[in-house]
């Protein structure tokens, strides 16, 4: 009987149970759209900041003290300590291996350059000296599991492109220059640049004309054995690019790991904070010292952070309009009804069971609109993945979970007052007509 008074309920009443329905089926699809991309968001963000550049520098703990004048270390070369390239593969056995996504060490080398034009040797800057930036332009790394993983500059550095020609092969006696090098000392592709330091002399073909924004617009970019040649130190390098995914660090993520419990230390490790990572990186690399990239790092955190909280202030509008139409709808409903509420308490009915079988018929309405708006929010959710990153959030079925749950919890909130209402109805006063 309780099953045929709520089909007789949809089956007398189709319009306002549609209306309700329908209410129901926006709000999911606005939250089921705003889930689905906030759920795929950190991973999708995290991958579009990897274009900012690296996020970890890695230097040798008992390194001296810098003396840089405009991004330009001059230092002599013998100063300071330096790292050894064979250990570099280690950095993949981390625990979070999978969110290195790449790294390139660099070691710079101050070098007189020459270009030969006509039998005569003309100088790039007279009287002075330019910089060699060694480092890997695309190097497939043998890890200690016997796998390769393809790393370099090209994925640390992804703002760096060539306007002309190719990247250098690394190992290959090849290399480009910025493009403000080359426009001061006419350096065309094809060219070949002599470079000298400490009695060691190298003659690279340029392959390419480079773009940064930044220091190496006024350098040769080179791979890292040439460095390693020019400078005397074989297998060795100065600092380490690292480009890693991270979390946004909280307040628990900011906090010394040295004064934390084993039950924190250990959250703390198996959580992905840029702090987190470096602490690993330096485990598997002794001697060194990781620092984070503040100003990626956390500009990273605070884009994130704002994406998330958009994310959250449209669900939480979405919910409580659909909770408001839902409660004009049952409030209307309630007073329609008047008459067939009292007629079931006047033939026995408690409050109770008038209450529970309209909470039965609001249920029903929200798990109907809570699955519409679930598959119309999957389509929204598809298109504003496809627009803002390229790629659609996948279905999932904890958010089919969600939805479901939600729909339920904002019918039963909206139509509180109104069933609350509805069972404290007196059946004579209604019968009587008053």
């Amino acid at each position: 009987m309780f099953l045929r008074l709520v089909a007789d309920s949809f089956t007398r009443r189709p319009r306002r149970k549609v209306l309700t329905a329908a209410a129901l089926s926006l709000g999911m699809a606005v939250v089921t759209a705003a889930l689905s991309v906030s759920l795929d968001v950190g991973d999708r963000l995290a991958s579009e900041f990897r274009s900012l550049g690296a996020n970890l520098l890695v230097t040798p703990q008992a390194d001296s003290l810098p003396l840089e004048i405009g991004g330009v270390d001059y230092r002599p070369v013998n100063a300071g300590a330096y790292l050894p390239e064979a250990d570099l593969p280690k950095i993949k056995t981390v625990f979070w291996h999978n969110n290195i996504v790449g790294f390139a060490p660099v070691l710079e080398v101050p070098v007189n350059a020459w270009t030969k034009s006509s039998q005569t040797w003309i100088t790039p800057v007279v009287d002075a000296r330019t910089t060699l930036i060694g480092t890997w332009a695309a190097r497939s790394v043998v890890l200690p599991d016997g796998g390769a993983f393809a790393t370099g500059v090209e994925k640390t550095n992804p703002w760096w492109h060539l306007d002309q020609g190719r990247w250098f092969q690394d190992g290959a006696a090849e290399c480009v220059v910025g493009e403000k090098f080359a426009q001061r000392d006419g350096v065309k592709l094809g060219d070949t640049l002599h470079l000298q330091e400490q009695n060691q002399n190298v003659a690279l073909a340029v392959t390419g004309i480079l773009s940064t924004g930044g220091k190496e617009d006024d350098s040769i970019v080179a791979p890292l054995e040439v460095a390693q040649q020019l400078a005397n130190r074989p297998g060795q390098y100065r600092k380490l690019y690292v480009s890693a995914l991270t979390k946004p660090e909280d307040e628990f993520g900011r906090r010394d790991p040295s004064t934390m419990n084993a039950a924190d230390l250990e959250r703390w490790s198996c959580t992905p904070y840029i702090s987190s990572i470096a602490q690993s990186i330096k485990e598997v690399l002794p001697g060194t010292n990781v620092r984070v990239i503040r100003r990626v790092a956390d500009g990273e955190g605070a884009i994130l952070t704002r994406v998330r909280a958009l994310l959250w202030m449209v669900t939480l509008a979405a919910l409580l309009a659909a909770a408001l139409a839902v409660g004009a709808s049952a409030a209307a409903s309630v007073i329609e009804r008047r008459t067939e509420i009292g007629l079931m308490k006047a033939l026995g009915a408690g409050s109770g069971t008038v209450g529970f079988l309209l909470a039965a018929e609001q249920l029903v309405l929200a798990f109907v609109g809570g699955g519409i708006g679930y598959s119309l929010g999957i389509i929204l959710a598809r298109l504003v993945g496809q627009k803002i990153f390229g790629v659609a959030p996948a279905p999932s079925l904890l958010v089919l979970v969600a939805v479901l749950a939600l729909a339920a919890g904002v019918t039963l909130l909206g139509s509180a007052i109104p069933l609350r209402r509805a069972s404290r109805y007196e059946p004579a006063p209604i019968l009587r007509g008053e």
